[in-house]
């Protein structure tokens, strides 16, 4: 093709079209390289965009996808900076959390907080080791698939624990669901307990981890756990959206939390809610759904319960947290007086407006008499750091009060 000298105005808007097409493109990049260095969240569990790099200085952003409104999940990393000091500053909105990123150096195998004096504001600084070659920053230490088969396999061929599908996703990826305590006889008791109803909120997973290492253990409580009580565990209640590393709070039409009224819209709830009724065969006794509450502040800074509504369910919430706060030996505090009644700050009516929880669902079920909805800090609660190993120690204590809950039944 030809062109001629009047075509020039034309091409010259074109190629100034193409360039900001472009630009936009490198606003929204989850892979972005300068001067040797590439920031992505191109892998599984990876979020966030990079919108440019200036000297020392990456900025990105977390990716909201389809959340209504802002929240604070990211999870990227960088290769290529090893003997050189980045800054690494949010555009969006402030989603440092309060001690920091979480840092990995062996490709999220082990993960430690950067703590908070590395943080200004909304950015935070990093030193990389001189041999570093993939360094990987997150808001909180995450968890997935990976390190839940990790677990698994210290407890190979154990006769107290069996795996078994829950359902397949969307995606089409296995959600599994994990039986664990008596399960070669009746038992006198069965416990349902789910996490990740919102993906992104993941200490609670090392909570559950707690839990069943304290029902397999060779310890009085987890003999009496074992010979008295069945449990049913979802450990990844949205999966699709932990690999994708997604938000998961707030998502559009509707959030796995609130998908157990009417028609559930995913597979997991659908598979729980024609699951659980036959399971349960009336011994249901107790339920949890564990959470982690949102960035910062004095609430979010505590474990707590939250108080449903419901003749008698507080009763029971206050027994059982009285029993926990006085067999909590781990390194987490926790405190009854800290639980949230039903009507107090957000838990109201309102906030359950998009559909039912579990537990509200569950709260119909025959013989249920405990529905504990726990909330666990992603970083500092009560002061402490907030680990994979003491969110662990928590969930050794939780199995220990449940067993006394269970015994003065």
């Amino acid at each position: 093709m030809q062109w001629s000298a009047a075509d020039i105005p034309c091409l010259a808007i074109c190629a100034a079209s193409l360039l900001v097409a472009l630009a936009s493109r490198a606003d929204a990049a989850t892979l972005l390289s300068a001067n040797g260095v590439t920031v992505d969240s191109e892998f599984p569990g990876g979020n966030g965009f990079v919108e440019r790099i200036e000297g020392d200085t990456v900025f990105v952003r977390q990716d909201v996808r389809d959340t209504r409104g802002d929240w604070f999940w990211w999870h990227f990393r960088v290769r290529g900076a090893a003997g050189r000091s980045l800054a690494f500053h949010f555009t969006k909105s402030n989603v440092v959390g309060v001690r920091g990123p979480a840092v990995s150096t062996d490709r999220g195998v082990t993960w430690a907080w950067l703590g908070k004096k590395a943080v200004r504001g909304a950015s935070f600084r990093y030193t990389f080791a001189a041999d570093a070659k993939d360094v990987q920053f997150c808001f909180a230490i995450p968890y997935f698939s990976r390190d839940l088969t990790r677990f698994l396999r210290e407890f190979k061929g154990n006769p107290h624990l069996r795996k078994k599908l829950l359902c397949t996703t969307r995606k089409g990826r296995r959600s599994e669901r994990l039986h664990v305590g008596c399960l070669d006889a009746e038992p006198d008791h069965r416990v349902l307990i789910t996490a990740r109803h919102h993906c992104c909120e993941c200490m609670a997973s090392y909570t559950v981890e707690g839990i069943i290492e304290a029902v397999l253990a060779n310890t009085p409580d987890g003999k009496w756990l074992r010979k008295h009580v069945e449990f049913l565990i979802v450990p990844f209640a949205d999966k699709d959206g932990v690999e994708d590393g997604d938000q998961g709070k707030n998502r559009k039409p509707r959030d796995h939390a609130r998908d157990y009224a009417g028609k559930s819209i995913y597979p997991a709830t659908k598979a729980i809610r024609e699951l659980v009724p036959t399971w349960s065969a009336g011994r249901l006794r107790a339920a949890f759904d564990i959470h982690c509450p949102h960035i910062r502040g004095r609430t979010n800074e505590l474990i707590y319960i939250v108080g449903l509504g419901g003749d008698g369910v507080w009763e029971q919430q206050t027994r059982f947290a009285r029993l926990l706060e006085a067999a909590c030996t781990g390194p987490l505090p926790y405190r009854a007086s800290h639980n949230m009644p039903f009507g107090k700050s957000w838990n109201t009516a309102a906030n359950y407006r998009q559909g039912k929880t579990i537990l509200m669902w569950a709260s119909q079920l025959p013989g249920v008499k405990l529905l504990a909805p726990f909330e666990i800090p992603y970083a500092n609660a009560g002061g402490k750091r907030v680990t994979a190993a003491s969110a662990r120690d928590f969930g050794h204590d939780v199995a220990k009060a449940l067993r006394q809950y269970l015994e003065e039944r």
